[in-house]
């Protein structure tokens, strides 16, 4: 009866009379795409599932008392000069990643918009990935020679060119769009966080375990700018009708300010200066191969990330049967994110240690990819809500995922060479993300989707296995683990 209603006032508004036929006015337009949204199935589902979600985040915050209970590991009490390194970072950086989300979205249908077929756009995504393999591993020994604030401002300007790149519908230029942003992606993900640790523990000598107090709160407000993005992203290319190039240029300012305030309010800091460039690049690889520890972390980081990764190029495609709309939907991933922030704190605050917590997002990402592995493929037709579902149970395991490898890393791996191993960890992953995304061009089938969510399962339970071996060497006392890096 509702939905007869909306579809009788759509009709009046479509039909009214007082509304001139020539001159499409602003506000009629949006009305429109809110009659659109509300009378498709999808929407109201996306829209509902986003509203449940944050009374889910907001119940796990009441059940927190709205704060993380105080116990040895993270009660800092009032410290003023912490709370205005943490503001110093995560101003840019949530920055930068906003404008990340931004774009989120809209990639897929993008390249869709100006024409191109899924096994073109695979080979955009795999340009992009391939980019962060070949250069990537440069941006750390780079930014621990010459400084990561350096560094970081030039991410601003290499993903401004980025976003500039998608005003035109030219494969070539879409292509070298995709070199700068797997290039910038690879800062993203490592030179800031290097920064940030090596103030903590280096400059400003804080206790270890306050850095899972940052990573949470940068998990948490990660989610929030996400959604906000996604809502922006729709608002902007769909309701007014701005088309999908919209996110791209909604970024450009954001990476402009975050550029601004890193040059003002950041101090440059340097990692080992002592190797040559090429020195320093195998310095990085033969600690990780050298180290248990730090290689086992890596083997789960990648894994984990790699099939992050192949479910942001499957989730556009596998879903557009139901015609969701892409910035709300995205944006209900990012609530699912923020719960799984939240459910950190919460875990770490009964005693949870953030590896163990490793291990359950591995669990969850398997069950979630043999799940639409089943699902996914032309046998079950009509089955997009079950996998939207799925991918929500997926989105709270990546909210778990990123505090917790984000403390392990900081508690693993030396700082002097941080932002190499962290580039290097990136190799494996963008490796099998490539292979993954060649696969399916080559496959070609109908159960090409369907294929990539069992192998991401089984990859999955790879990678859950070798967490719970690195679970129990993070168990050991520090005299045994101290021995034991000794001998490797």
């Amino acid at each position: 009866m509702a939905s007869g209603l909306v579809e009788e006032l759509g009709k009046a508004i479509s039909s009214s009379h007082l509304v001139p036929r020539h001159g499409r006015y602003l506000k009629l337009r949006f009305v429109r795409k809110v009659y659109s949204f509300t009378a498709n199935q999808s929407g109201i589902i996306s829209f509902s599932v986003s509203v449940i979600l944050t009374l889910a985040w907001v119940q796990v915050q009441s059940d927190n008392g709205f704060a993380p209970r105080r116990n040895a590991a993270t009660s800092i009490g009032p410290n003023k000069e912490f709370s205005l390194l943490q503001r110093k970072y995560f101003i840019p950086y949530f920055m930068a990643l906003f404008s990340d989300w931004l774009q989120g979205p809209y990639v897929y249908k993008l390249y869709s918009y100006y024409g191109y077929a899924q096994d073109e756009i695979a080979v955009l995504y795999i340009t992009g990935f391939a980019a962060s393999v070949t250069f990537g591993t440069a941006t750390g020994p780079l930014a621990d020679k010459f400084g990561r604030k350096k560094l970081s401002i030039t991410f601003c300007l290499m993903y401004t060119l980025c976003c500039l790149s998608k005003l035109s519908p030219s494969y070539d230029i879409l292509l070298a769009g995709r070199v700068l942003g797997g290039i910038s992606t690879s800062i993203l993900f490592s030179v800031f966080e290097s920064w940030y640790i090596h103030e903590h523990t280096v400059v400003w000598k804080y206790p270890l375990e306050w850095i899972s107090i940052t990573f949470s709160k940068a998990t948490f407000f990660n989610g929030l700018l996400a959604i906000i993005a996604g809502v922006i992203a729709e608002v902007g290319a769909d309701w007014l009708d701005l088309g999908p190039v919209a996110p791209f240029l909604t970024a450009i300012p954001f990476l402009v300010i975050a550029s601004v305030w890193i040059y003002l309010t950041w101090d440059e800091n340097l990692g080992q200066q002592e190797r040559n460039w090429g020195g320093q690049c195998l310095e990085g690889l033969t600690t990780i191969l050298g180290n248990r520890k730090i290689l086992f972390l890596g083997l789960i980081q990648s894994i984990f990330e790699s099939c992050m990764y192949i479910f942001v190029f499957l989730w556009t495609p596998v879903l557009e049967g139901g015609k969701p709309p892409l910035g709300l939907t995205f944006s209900s991933f990012m609530v699912a994110i923020m719960i799984g922030s939240s459910l950190y704190s919460h875990l770490l605050t009964r005693g949870f240690k953030s590896e163990r917590i490793l291990t359950v997002c591995l669990a969850i990402m398997s069950s979630c990819m043999f799940f639409c592995g089943f699902l996914s493929g032309p046998t079950w037709p009509n089955s997009e809500i079950f996998i939207y579902t799925s991918f929500l149970f997926l989105e709270t395991a990546v909210g778990l995922y990123f505090p917790s490898i984000g403390y392990v890393r900081g508690e693993v791996i030396p700082d002097g060479l941080r932002a190499n191993i962290m580039n290097w960890f990136r190799v494996p992953m963008n490796i099998i993300t490539c292979g993954g995304l060649i696969g399916m061009h080559k496959l070609n089938t109908l159960y090409a989707n369907q294929i990539m969510f069992l192998l991401c399962g089984a990859l999955s339970i790879l990678g859950l296995m070798i967490s719970l071996v690195f679970s129990r060497m993070m168990k050991r006392s520090p005299i045994e683990s101290t021995k034991e890096d000794l001998l490797t």
